[in-house]
């Protein structure tokens, strides 16, 4: 399997998540940093999940490509934006800290599980910092750069 500098883990399910997660590969991109996002490059499966049928079999193989992918990537790079936090990136959170990765989190989102803080399993589990907007996290993703 190719290897990655950055998964991108985030929600996908609205077109402001989709776009806010494409302007997000768009500066890492640009940072010449290897991206894997899963709307893009989770294949054609999650066509397939769509279709009660299917949903076994495609499912496996949207799980372990992304499993894969996360394996092989340098930094997990977590959208914390959300009323909570999207289930399969806290699930894909736990793996990359289990997994020994770089994590850094992005949340331009106020709202929050307790005054300023997500749930301390989430906020402890990000080694890097969280950001609240994209030129934070530029900085942030600059120095990290360097060190990977």
């Amino acid at each position: 399997m190719k290897g990655y500098d950055v998964y991108i883990s985030a929600p996908l399910f609205n077109e402001m998540e989709i776009e806010f997660n494409k302007k997000i590969d768009k500066m890492l991109e640009n940072m010449e940093l290897t991206t894997y996002l899963p709307q893009r490059d989770g294949g054609e499966d999650e066509l397939l999940l769509k279709n009660p049928e299917l949903y076994a079999e495609a499912g496996k193989r949207v799980f372990k490509r992304d499993v894969d992918a996360l394996k092989n990537s340098k930094i997990l790079l977590i959208i914390l934006d959300g009323r909570t936090v999207d289930e399969g990136a806290c699930v894909e959170l736990g793996m990359a800290y289990a997994y020994s990765k770089i994590i850094i989190g992005i949340q331009t989102d106020v709202r929050r599980f307790s005054s300023n803080h997500n749930n301390l399993m989430i906020d402890y589990s990000i080694n890097y910092g969280t950001y609240s907007n994209i030129n934070e996290l530029e900085e942030a993703m600059l120095k990290i750069k360097d060190s990977i």
